[in-house]
């Protein structure tokens, strides 16, 4: 975690979980979200305004960024983990039943979208140290080209991008 170098962080796993864990089974979730509820890069993807819609967003991303596009496995990590926080930021502060993630490649950058109909704006907090909660935008500024907010007529789009290099 940004900050906390040298800080030994709690395990959030047992043994068990991560005897099971393989990529070959993180990237059967992740074709099996993308099934179930439809590509992010052909069109705006509902999701339930659930904690769990985090983990089908993130494989979502990881599906799209590392196999469609075929990204680095770094920027498929990066991308993951924003993703992640746009997700948990619409979750926990709009009080949404329903979310839009919506992911576009153009020359030389991705873009990841979350809309939401709420019109409040996220807010940049400055991070300490030993800070446990609001690092998100934090992560999203650090690891981001760029960010922002459009509002809409009906709620906003919060989106980050990062450039990437075309092959």
């Amino acid at each position: 975690m940004a900050g906390l170098e040298g800080i030994e962080q709690p395990r959030g796993h047992s043994r068990a979980t991560a005897a099971r864990w393989s990529p070959a089974v993180e990237d059967e979730h992740a074709l099996k979200a993308l099934e179930l509820f439809g590509n992010p890069t052909e069109s705006e993807v509902p999701l339930p305004s659930r904690p769990e819609s985090a983990a089908t967003a993130r494989r979502l991303a990881q599906v799209v960024v590392l196999r469609q596009w075929g990204l680095t496995p770094k920027m498929t990590e990066d991308a993951v983990l924003l993703v992640s926080e746009l997700v948990g930021n619409a979750v926990r502060h709009t009080g949404a039943r329903v979310f839009g993630l919506r992911m576009r490649r153009r020359r030389g950058w991705i873009r990841v979208e979350v809309r939401d109909p709420s019109r409040g704006l996220p807010c940049l907090l400055p991070v300490q140290a030993m800070d446990v909660s609001g690092r998100g935008l934090f992560l999203v500024d650090k690891l981001s080209d760029r960010w922002g907010v459009d509002l809409l007529p009906r709620g906003k789009t919060t989106w980050f991008e990062m450039r990437v290099a075309d092959r």
